[in-house]
């Protein structure tokens, strides 16, 4: 939550961006360098203060001492050498300065803004939630840079809690994103835990959801670093210990970890980068070969590999709230084949359709699906009811004008009934309840599900800003392209299969 000495942090720091922005440094290069900054301003604080010194962070205090002692060349050759040396290390300070490069090639401005910007704050007195909450916001405006592309890694934060306060994260669960992105989705639930069940944690309870209880997977290393350096800042994880983000592909092979909770908001794109060999045989040849026998079926669209290895990774009884493009909802083939397998083997009983307007990077319709994990019963499916919300059809926002807010999703919130049996559940409006019988009758097991009519496509009066139209031309158009890809790939895949491509994927 923003209060007036988060916004005088984040005021102070942003203000120099301007100044660096003009020297070609992008927000989200400003934002990664400040990330090693404070860790090293940080880190001298705590192994310098007159009570009990973190001597084990007395490396990162030198390292910030050597930074205010130098100038002009030397300065610029210590702040590289510095970075290369912490980059090399294996615990969270090498998830941080990992690859790390020096981005500010002015010495002078590199020295005001340690000295000045960073220097004169005592960052390590802040609240954990005033630096940690300065942090999150500084993170959301280099989401906003959208030549950097920063905005594919950063989920709303209004999104978040209400997917949070759905799922409903306990003391004793562990928790997990596979692709974590800056963190938003564990700190959202470390934030749900502790205000819910701050008085009542066990000392070995506290232990374990600051030291691992709650972590992320992240490709990108860029993207690892603010993650981690997030969580530390709110107090999740240990400079020197075991990082709490994995810095890896995670789609290369099977979890090692098999959470009760699983929060994710997949990177969109139609490729992964890997080859995918499921346990039909088939493989989709791509950059590098591995087997993923634990998956359904061969695919190479990514989301689709997530949601298979989100259902492979999760713990018994597990559940998962996970962001999907409208794709994943209709897509034949191994879409498809996915969807039967997912409706049977997991009890799929919630669908909240996304509005347009909501994502820093846009171009895709959205949804987010919730799916729990329970022990095999082979005969009988576990989903009986899918119920959907269509928060989509007649909402409207924008990033700038009308941004989503949490009170936006109260009503899919009171709807969806945390904590409760599903079928108290009441139908409304927006919210109705379809069989796992009609799911499965529907061409392809579409999920894609829609009944409400857009009044704005009736009334003449209430027409949309020509922005918006515009914004929403560009998305359905990107969706259909996105169908006329996996139409396309999927009769690639069907060409030199024997038999009838017009048949469905046979089910075990």
């Amino acid at each position: 939550m923003s209060t007036p000495e988060t916004r005088r942090l984040v005021a102070k720091l942003w203000n120099y961006c301007d100044v660096l922005r003009d020297d070609g440094v992008s927000t989200i290069d400003y934002v990664e360098q400040l990330t090693f900054l404070l860790f090293l301003k940080m880190g001298h604080e705590r192994a310098n203060r007159k009570s009990f010194p973190d001597l084990a962070l007395k490396p990162v205090g030198d390292a910030w001492q050597s930074l205010l002692d130098a100038d002009g060349q030397e300065l610029e050759d210590t702040y590289n050498h510095v970075l290369r040396e912490f980059g090399q290390r294996k615990d969270t300070l090498g998830v941080i300065f990992r690859k790390a490069q020096n981005r500010i090639q002015d010495p002078a401005k590199l020295k005001k803004l340690i000295a000045d910007l960073i220097g004169k704050e005592q960052w390590s007195s802040q609240g954990v939630d005033v630096k940690g909450d300065a942090y999150e916001e500084l993170l959301a405006k280099g989401a906003e840079d959208v030549k950097s592309g920063a905005g594919q890694y950063f989920t709303p934060r209004e999104l978040i809690a209400a997917m949070v306060d759905c799922v409903r994260p306990g003391p004793d669960d562990t928790v997990c994103d596979p692709a974590c992105g800056t963190g938003g989705f564990l700190l959202g639930a470390y934030d749900y835990i502790q205000r819910h069940h701050s008085g009542d944690l066990t000392p070995e309870q506290r232990d374990r959801l600051a030291g691992g209880g709650i972590s992320g997977v992240e490709l990108v290393d860029g993207t690892a670093r603010l993650a981690a350096m997030n969580m530390l800042l709110h107090g999740i994880g240990k400079p020197t210990g075991r990082s709490l983000i994995e810095v890896r592909d995670a789609l290369a092979e099977p979890s090692h970890l098999y959470p009760s909770v699983v929060l994710a908001n997949p990177p969109f794109g139609r490729k992964s980068s890997i080859t995918v060999v499921g346990e039909d045989g088939r493989a989709g040849r791509e950059d590098i070969e591995y087997t993923r026998q634990d998956f359904w079926v061969t695919t190479k669209n990514k989301q689709l590999n997530f949601v298979q290895h989100i259902a492979s990774m999760l713990g018994i009884p597990g559940r998962a709230a996970v962001v999907l493009p409208d794709n994943v909802l209709f897509e034949g083939g191994a879409g498809e084949t996915i969807r039967r397998r997912l409706l049977k083997q997991f009890d799929v009983h919630t669908l909240l359709r996304l509005p347009t307007g909501i994502f820093y990077a846009g171009g895709v319709k959205a949804n987010v699906l919730f799916f729990d994990k329970k022990p095999a019963r082979p005969d009988v499916p576990w989903t009986s009811t899918l119920w959907v919300y269509d928060f989509r059809t007649g909402q409207h926002f924008t990033l700038k004008q009308n941004r989503l807010t949490r009170a936006h999703l109260d009503d899919f919130v009171t709807c969806y009934r945390p904590g409760e049996p599903h079928h108290t559940r009441e139908e409304t409006e927006r919210f109705k309840p379809f069989t796992y019988d009609e799911l499965i009758a529907r061409d392809k097991v579409n999920l894609d599900i829609t009944w409400l009519k857009d009044p704005s496509l009736e009334d003449a009066d209430s027409l949309l800003p020509p922005d918006v139209i515009a914004r929403e031309i560009v998305e359905d158009l990107t969706a259909a392209l996105a169908e006329f890809t996996a139409i396309a790939e999927a009769l690639e895949q069907t060409k030199d299969r024997p038999g009838d491509p017009d048949q469905p994927p046979e089910e075990d």
